[in-house]
């Protein structure tokens, strides 16, 4: 580097400038980016929602309860919003299944619920072709690997299975055991702990059902009806339809 009496010569500064402009240039690319992709969610999940309006909510829900550990475990942004982002699609290959059993009133039976463990594998192939969303694609096909290897669709087990894949599974289960549906009723949150406490080290990650518990609770104690999320714009009902 060439400096006489601590000036920048001429060269580096044309350089400097050159590079502050180059910086800024990526800069604004990546925000473009970020703004189509967010664009790509949100139409995406809209043909979710004229699938099946009751998919959708229980989407923007497990986005809510995986937002709410990972911000418990101090994550940083960035993991944030990818976990945000894979959970409002960890459920998009829905798309896919056949209405009669993606709408079916009663339990699934064992044909049906084979056909309805597909969707993990098809959310994967909807979003694994846009390279932005190649990271998301994986923890999508992964929400339903079990911390014992019990799970599908890969039977990966304990930190095999993507750390993402491992939150959204906590989150996913919480809203199915806590929604009402028209062959059950939903449990209180109380109940759906303890049922995450008996699982924890077989279905779930030992090392997040506690936190998880904790930031529910916190949420609790807030006594709001509503929450935002940071992709997904306006304010969703934490109550199940």
């Amino acid at each position: 580097m060439t400096k006489k009496n601590n000036v920048i010569s001429l060269p580096e500064l044309i350089t400097n400038v050159a590079m502050m402009k180059l910086n800024s240039k990526v800069a604004q690319l990546e925000e473009k980016q970020r703004e189509t992709c967010e664009m790509a969610v949100r139409s995406i999940l809209k043909a979710l929602n004229c699938k099946d309006e009751y998919t959708h909510g229980h989407s923007t829900r497990v986005a809510y309860y995986s937002l709410c550990l990972a911000r418990e475990l101090n994550l940083s942004d960035e993991l944030l919003y990818d976990i945000e982002i894979a959970a409002l699609f960890h459920d998009i290959g829905k798309i896919g299944v056949p209405d009669d059993i993606l709408r079916k009133p009663d339990r699934l039976n064992a044909e049906e619920f084979e056909i309805m463990k597909k969707h993990p594998e098809l959310s994967e192939e909807i979003l694994k072709g846009f390279e932005p969303f190649e990271e998301i694609a994986r923890y999508t096909r992964h929400h339903h690997e079990r911390y014992d290897g019990r799970g599908y669709p890969d039977g990966l087990k304990g930190e095999e299975i993507p750390f993402a894949s491992r939150v959204i599974l906590i989150a996913d289960t919480f809203d199915a055991m806590t929604s009402t549906r028209p062959y059950r009723k939903g449990l209180s949150y109380e109940v759906a702990f303890e049922e995450l406490r008996e699982f924890s080290g077989s279905q779930f990650d030992p090392n997040l059902v506690e936190p998880f518990i904790k930031a529910m609770e916190k949420e609790m104690a807030k006594q709001e009806d509503e929450f935002n999320l940071t992709v997904m714009q306006g304010h969703y009902k934490k109550d199940a339809a």
